[in-house]
């Protein structure tokens, strides 16, 4: 008799913990992948710039990357650099409010320059979207908050 209560109480246990269900995420799909950076790349290129945008994942993969024609070298690593201070500061690329002018990242592979941003769906960071070549980081910036802006709708 108490093995089978046992039994019982470890059964009734067990299907709470699944009725709580596992945990979900959102994914940054391809289709919104490119939605961001074609609006990024749109903007810009409207503006007269030559830039590359890249977009990540949560985890700081690849998921797109555009180059404009002519856009140089390294607007390529600029880039890169952008999306790794998103996913790793979790917050837009540039430097923070109490950095001393002129104060540079001193972690590895990111970079206190304005241009990239977060995609988020509510709270969840789901990716980063990076602008760079643009003349300023400001206007890289804008560029990239275009791209968002063209994607609003799917992001909920």
């Amino acid at each position: 008799m108490r093995m089978n209560r046992l039994v019982l109480l470890t059964m009734v246990g067990a299907a709470s913990v699944f009725a709580q269900g596992l945990p979900t995420t959102k994914v940054l799909t391809l289709d919104l992948a490119q939605a961001i950076a074609q609006g990024a790349f749109d903007q810009c290129h409207a503006d007269g710039y030559k830039i590359a945008v890249k977009v990540v994942d949560a985890a700081n993969l690849e998921k797109l990357f555009l180059r404009d024609d002519g856009a140089g070298l390294i607007t390529i690593e600029l880039a890169t650099l952008k999306a790794n201070s998103v996913i790793m500061f979790q917050g837009p690329s540039g430097p923070p409010a109490n950095a001393a002018p002129g104060a540079v990242s001193i972690i590895p592979g990111t970079i206190y320059a304005k241009g990239g941003f977060p995609i988020k769906v509510g709270d969840q960071l789901i990716g980063a979207v990076a602008v760079s070549g643009a003349p300023g980081g400001d206007k890289d910036a804008a560029c990239a908050a275009a791209g968002l802006a063209k994607a609003a709708g799917k992001l909920k």
